[in-house]
């Protein structure tokens, strides 16, 4: 994917995107939260047809459906969302994880790898958001950690394989 930005003074910021299945479009931040959505005709790149305009809360909300913060396709293993250097990533615990069974505490997540779980997915597809230091890893369960790229990669294998 091919990601132009432009400067539009007193306006906003204007995002052009081409994707690799060929479509593109135009996404216009205003200074005053809304965003709107333009489709590139394909016959003609000059010219764009409205699809939507977001104000900032339902652009947002947007972004995480999209993004797959309110739903993870099944035939992905994991996912990430980057937020400059912090990243949010999703990853299931294996069967033969080392950690399954202990508790985030008892590991000593946080101050092993840096990153930290926000949430926890348990195979009944029950959200526990902040898990604390009590709560067990059980196989099956999907994670939702946040950190820089090397503490999560840290942190998948500290749970994986131990340290």
């Amino acid at each position: 994917m091919n990601i132009g930005e432009t400067d539009l003074p007193g306006i906003g910021r204007k995002f052009e995107v081409s994707a690799r299945s060929g479509d593109q479009m135009v996404i216009i931040i205003h200074d005053d939260g809304r965003r709107e959505l333009y489709r590139k005709n394909p016959d003609d790149p000059d010219e764009s047809i409205s699809i939507a305009t977001f104000d900032d809360d339902e652009a947002r909300h947007l972004a995480g459906i999209i993004g797959g913060m309110t739903y993870k396709p099944k035939a992905l293993e994991t996912i990430e969302v980057a937020l400059d250097d912090l990243v949010i990533e999703w990853f299931k615990l294996e069967s033969d994880a080392r950690c399954i069974g202990n508790t985030i505490g008892n590991l000593k997540v946080r101050e092993m790898t840096g990153a930290t779980i926000i949430a926890v997915i348990d195979k009944g597809h029950q959200k526990h958001l902040i898990p604390g230091p009590d709560f067990p890893l059980v196989a099956g369960s999907t994670l939702i950690a946040a950190g820089e790229r090397a503490q999560l990669k840290m942190l998948k294998m500290y749970l994986r394989k131990g340290l």
